[in-house]
């Protein structure tokens, strides 16, 4: 095996042997310390995966860009044709790593804090679960590997939200539960017409359409991009989300926002746009008006909000509205947008509920109208607070700002009455996605202490900072040098558009 193919077995058996250990291991802190260190060893693992072309960066090498850096393909289920297809490229390798970071770092808050509820050490071994179920999703080349994957998510997520969650946990939890099926199910349709109409499950073989009609193609993007739109997710499919974050457990909010929901968009963009092309062309415009209005009507809710973690599950809709409006344009641009998008949201959003569950920790309550005065009190805390808010509104120099602005870009340069609009409408929406965090801000670290906030003292934990501060680096990395992302996804993306719509 070439160590690229070392690297892609290990990202999913260190988190998977790591959840084996975990369960096995007597001593609750001494299970959560075990489950942390396979965490890291998986993210030690996912960065190289970056290395081995021709170059010293793979996607250097002078290979087709539109196939894998790394790629292991062995027999699975000989009788079906089917196969244990792993690869990774530049669409992909970002969101392996932002999970891997992601996942770690939630592990090693979990050693610090332990959420009401249950275990501890049960409640690292679901992480790693869902670790594997969504690493397993990005490294996917075989489409009912992918299917397989996607479905691992499901009941760990599920036990998360129910087990470790705020009051009203076990009907979000269904919630959750009942909408991700539903999308499952149309997944799994979707998946058998491109398998049964192409006669191959091999993604890379597919990407084109590989020779379907156009017929096939209009019935097979329309079921996975509504199961990709439920997980995304997309307005109106997206009542499920801010339930889920409002009663989940912070490290479930923080894996739920930061990558759960980038299975979706990576689906969208890797199955349903890359296998269905011309699905993508037909329905484009119908995407692109409700990604438009999942941004105005996530941010006017937003302004309606009076608790913290729900104001932030909401933004969500929005922010990911950009990263589908991205897609729906169809261009190397929007695509690029969406993918940085993905990474910037899953960075920001996944700070923003660390500090949200940090100030209901302190104070016992994420009402808006019982919390203000915190930078009197907190001033550590506020800052990041604040620092995190101004980087989800899109200001120039943080990670949030390049997804937004180029996907209204994309949009305009699509030109025509109706993507003009769309773009003036996305940009409004980006207006109102300040309005809303400001009035967040002004409410929680502005005036006089509220009782609450009185009693919160100004010290920040050790583990607190050990999880916050790379997201913060990362922030400010992405906002100041976005060819981080956008530089290993150009070759990839210029393929992928170039095979599909020649």
């Amino acid at each position: 095996m070439s160590f690229g193919q070392v690297l892609l077995v290990a990202v999913l058996a260190l988190p998977a042997l790591g959840a084996v250990a975990v369960a096995a291991t007597p001593r609750d802190r001494a299970a959560r310390l075990v489950g942390t260190v396979a965490a890291a060893l998986t993210l030690l693992a996912a960065v190289p995966l970056v290395f081995g072309g021709r170059g010293w960066f793979a996607w250097s090498a002078d290979a087709p860009a539109v196939r894998p850096w790394h790629e292991l393909d062995l027999p699975w289920v000989p009788g079906l044709e089917l196969r244990f297809d792993l690869g990774v490229d530049g669409i992909s390798w970002p969101l392996v790593v932002l999970t891997a970071l992601l996942t770690l770092l939630c592990c090693a808050y979990t050693v610090w804090r332990v959420p009401g509820g249950g275990s501890g050490r049960a409640l690292v071994a679901l992480l790693l679960v869902v670790e594997v179920g969504i690493l397993g999703t990005f490294l996917a080349l075989d489409l009912v590997l992918f299917f397989l994957f996607f479905e691992v998510v499901l009941l760990p997520m599920y036990a998360i939200i129910a087990g470790w969650g705020g009051a009203d946990r076990r009907r979000a939890a269904r919630k959750f539960a009942l909408y991700t099926l539903f999308g499952s199910v149309l997944l799994l349709v979707g998946v058998y017409v491109v398998v049964a109409a192409a006669g191959t499950a091999d993604v890379v073989a597919l990407t084109g359409g590989a020779g379907m009609s156009r017929g096939t193609q209009l019935a097979a993007f329309t079921l996975l991009a509504l199961a990709f739109a439920v997980k995304s997710p997309l307005w109106p499919l997206h009542s499920w989300l801010p339930d889920a974050h409002t009663q989940a457990p912070t490290v479930g909010s923080v894996v739920l926002a930061g990558v759960l929901l980038k299975m979706g968009t990576y689906g969208l963009i890797r199955v349903a746009v890359g296998v269905a092309p011309e699905g993508a062309r037909w329905a484009s415009p119908v995407l692109g008006v409700l990604a438009v209005a999942a941004i105005l009507i996530g941010s006017l809710v937003c302004l309606a909000q009076s608790d913290v973690k729900r104001l932030i599950a909401y933004s969500s809709v929005g922010h990911m509205g950009f990263v589908l409006l991205g897609v729906a344009t169809l261009t190397t641009v929007g695509i690029q947008a969406a993918l940085i998008g993905n990474i910037a949201h899953g960075v920001i959003t996944g700070l923003l509920f660390f500090l949200a569950g940090a100030v209901k920790d302190r104070t016992g309550t994420g009402t808006l109208a019982e919390l203000s005065g915190l930078r009197e009190t907190a001033p550590r805390l506020a800052g990041l607070l604040a620092f995190a808010a101004i980087a989800s509104l899109g200001l120039p120099g943080l990670a949030g700002f390049w997804g937004e602005a180029f996907a209204v870009i994309a949009a305009v340069q699509v030109g025509g009455p109706l993507w003009i609009t769309l773009g003036v409408l996305a940009a409004v929406g980006g207006a109102l996605t300040a309005a809303y965090f400001l009035r967040l801000l002004r409410q929680v670290t502005h005036n006089r202490p509220s009782p609450a906030v009185g009693q919160v003292g100004p010290g920040l934990a050790g583990a607190e900072l050990t999880a916050w501060v790379p997201l913060v680096l990362l922030a400010l990395a992405i906002g100041l040098a976005p060819a981080l992302v956008l530089g290993v996804a150009e070759a990839p993306v210029d393929a992928l558009i170039g095979v599909v719509f020649p």
